[in-house]
């Protein structure tokens, strides 16, 4: 069973769809014992950072969540989870993020030529191996909606890449914590196989 953590984020039953298009049971919960009693646990979101750290703390998740991560559960956050995984934002200066992986969360510089929020299909690099994109080839295109981004601090968890206005940490891999700053939800068939290549990665593998 996979847990979709409910911290009343935006985008939770696009995910949920996903993962039972891909035959997997999904229970979007905020309940300790089903989050850790789960074989894969995903933090989605869209929204803003302080609010979601607000979120996550009145219901008491930030715990389970580190006990998720020392419990080697395979994880992953979209978006707005991805970014609720590192130490700041400057959406929300002075609001602590998880701090399970190291980096600060960016605005994206603006530019004459560039919409923010960055709405749309972006090509990814892969500067690193990561197991999420197992069977994709390298430019694949996935989809976008932010306006922040990851600035991480060490570059070999950085295992995509993509480019708008500046260089973006898009997708990130540490031991049994994935990330993605797009949506693999809405990512047509790269995204479904992104989610499909999560599911198959085990506890065991850790």
């Amino acid at each position: 069973m996979v847990a979709i953590i409910d911290y009343d984020a935006g985008n939770i039953k696009s995910v949920e769809k996903a993962i039972q298009f891909l035959g997997q049971e999904a229970v979007i919960t905020r309940n300790p014992e089903e989050i850790l009693n789960a074989s894969h646990v995903i933090l989605p979101g869209v929204g803003a950072f302080g609010d979601a750290m607000e979120k996550l703390q009145k219901y008491n998740l930030v715990p389970v969540i580190h006990e998720v991560i020392r419990r080697k559960i395979p994880f992953i956050g979209i978006c707005l989870g991805l970014q609720l995984l590192f130490e700041s934002s400057e959406e929300t200066p002075g609001v602590e993020g998880l701090g399970i992986l190291k980096g600060v969360i960016r605005r994206i510089p603006d530019k004459d030529e560039l919409k923010i929020p960055h709405i749309g299909w972006n090509s990814l690099k892969y500067p690193n191996k990561g197991r999420l994109y197992n069977g994709i080839s390298e430019d694949s295109y996935v989809y976008f909606v932010h306006s922040y981004y990851l600035d991480a601090e060490e570059d070999d968890i950085v295992v995509a890449t993509t480019e708008y206005g500046t260089l973006i940490h898009a997708s990130v891999e540490k031991g049994n914590v994935f990330a993605c700053q797009f949506h693999p939800e809405k990512s047509s068939s790269v995204g479904l196989k992104i989610l499909e290549n999560f599911l198959k990665i085990s506890k065991e593998d850790e």
